[in-house]
């Protein structure tokens, strides 16, 4: 991801005209720390699940899906810094725009959390 493209592109949602886009690297560990404040196997889970995801996103030269990519993990920073996280739920509408494979993954997820919890 080319961290020059976050700056060509203005936030459209009002609550996000005041903070800009983090560039790659600095929102990968700004999400890092932000997850000391975790208990530590959803730590780890959390940091295994961020590394996985930002290195599969690594190669993208897609402008509007790096855009995507950072606006939504800068959307989940802001939710662990605010303490949003634990009741954090998504909606109906959140569900329809996710593809059958992002369904997949969140589901193999929802399972590795329930496994780490009764553990």
């Amino acid at each position: 991801m080319r961290p020059t493209l976050v700056r060509l592109v203005r936030p459209r949602r009002p609550e996000r005209a005041t903070a800009p886009l983090y560039p790659p690297l600095e929102l990968y560990k700004r999400i890092l720390r932000a997850h000391k404040i975790l208990p530590a196997d959803l730590r780890a889970l959390g940091d295994m699940y961020v590394k996985a995801e930002f290195k599969a996103h690594q190669k993208i030269d897609n402008p509007l899906h790096i855009v995507g990519f950072l606006t939504q993990w800068q959307d989940y920073l802001r939710s662990i810094d605010g303490g949003d996280w634990m009741s954090g739920k998504l909606s109906k509408l959140e569900l329809d725009k996710m593809s059958p494979e992002q369904i997949g993954q969140l589901y193999e997820l929802m399972q590795e959390a329930k496994g780490k919890k009764e553990e």
